[in-house]
């Protein structure tokens, strides 16, 4: 892997040195002070780089004074013809390095949001505990695993799936107040917890976000799909986008990284990352 933007000495050199580390309770030591630097060119980052080069902003881990920021960032991949999935899955447009940030991306975040549908049709599971993430959780004070928290207006899940019946930490369900009484009675006597965050039957994403930080989760995660990110776009609450392009076309007439209604102005989003790998590139963007 290599990094193109931002530009510096070692953006257009090829570092030695540096093996796959753990990540440390600092985020990454002498490997991410290099992968902020844009070295290590031309191999395999390990994930202490990797953990380095997507750190959350310091306001939202670990803010000088006053309450913690929620941050909500955004994983998504897309092709070049703007495909988001394959089949209806995002799998084939997918490669070994996305995955490694795909899982870098979830060992940092306190939550990890995703609509009803994705559940459904990527047949999610509870995230899994890794062990090269687990000192630098402990100390920043997040369960070993992120939890997930889906959004559901109807509830129409399935409770015997392990997302309910096995997971590390409680998965979470965002609904409206005017869901069904007992879907919701459904979903707690799985074992999840019902959060309320919307006056009628679906999600206000606004709430969504505020809901998910008072319960201490200000490290957030979407991975769609696309109707979900819409609306936290629309809604003006997305921070960050993280954006694999994959060299492929596909044609066909999958879904765009994000769905529904469009905004009435393009909201700008500042390039703060570049990376390639294998002909794909991964950017990392936040809102301006």
């Amino acid at each position: 892997m290599r990094r193109l933007f931002p530009v510096t000495d070692q953006t257009v050199t090829t570092a030695s040195g540096g093996g796959a580390g753990e990540v440390g309770a600092g985020g990454a030591g002498e490997a991410g002070e290099a992968a902020r630097e844009g070295g290590f060119a031309g191999r395999e980052w390990s994930l202490a780089e990797l953990a380095a080069a997507y750190a959350y902003p310091d306001s939202v881990a670990a803010p000088a004074e006053g309450p913690r920021v929620p941050w909500l960032r955004a994983n998504m991949v897309s092709t070049l013809d703007g495909a988001a999935q394959h089949d209806g899955k995002s799998q084939p447009i997918s490669n070994a390095a996305d995955m490694r940030i795909f899982g870098t991306l979830r060992g940092l975040a306190d939550v990890i949001v995703v609509g009803a549908e994705t559940v459904r049709q990527e047949g999610y599971r509870p995230a899994r505990v890794r062990a090269e993430f687990a000192e630098a959780r402990e100390a920043a004070g997040q369960s070993a695993a992120p939890a997930i928290a889906i959004v559901s207006a109807s509830l129409d899940l399935d409770f015997s799936l392990p997302l309910f019946t096995s997971p590390l930490v409680p998965t979470l369900i965002l609904t409206g107040a005017a869901a069904a009484p007992d879907r919701k009675a459904a979903a707690e006597k799985a074992g999840a917890r019902v959060i309320t965050a919307g006056d009628g039957m679906g999600v206000e994403p606004a709430r969504a976000v505020q809901a998910l930080a008072d319960l201490g989760f200000t490290r957030l995660l979407t991975e769609g799909g696309p109707r979900l990110l819409g609306q936290f776009v629309a809604a003006g609450v997305l921070d960050e986008l993280c954006l694999t392009v994959a060299p492929m076309l596909t044609v066909g007439d999958a879904q765009r990284i994000a769905g529904g209604p469009s905004v009435a102005v393009p909201q700008r989003f500042a390039l703060v990352s570049l990376l390639e790998e294998e002909g794909f590139l991964f950017g990392r963007y936040q809102r301006t």
